[in-house]
């Protein structure tokens, strides 16, 4: 029997980070402010399928605007801010 998945390129590349620039800086949120919400949109180079594509994350650790993240998880947004 043949595992489950597949190591070819196109199964390496469903795992690879995809990169996203931060656009805005939402606020804090956390019990502690620990973690900061920001709105991030994909860049065409790491992912031409979500190229242009916006999402509003949680950042835990200190970011601003213009930084890159490299994102392993691309279909989950956070709740946004009260």
């Amino acid at each position: 029997r043949w595992p489950m998945y597949s190591h070819g390129p196109a199964a390496m590349d469903a795992n690879q980070p995809k990169l996203a620039r931060v656009d805005k800086i939402l606020g804090r949120t956390g019990s502690r402010g620990g973690v900061i919400q920001v709105k991030v949109q994909f860049m065409a180079e790491t992912a031409p399928e979500l190229a242009g594509r916006s999402l509003v994350r949680n950042v835990k650790g200190p970011v601003r605007e213009g930084d890159i993240l490299a994102l392993l998880e691309t279909e989950r947004e956070a709740r946004r801010l009260r």
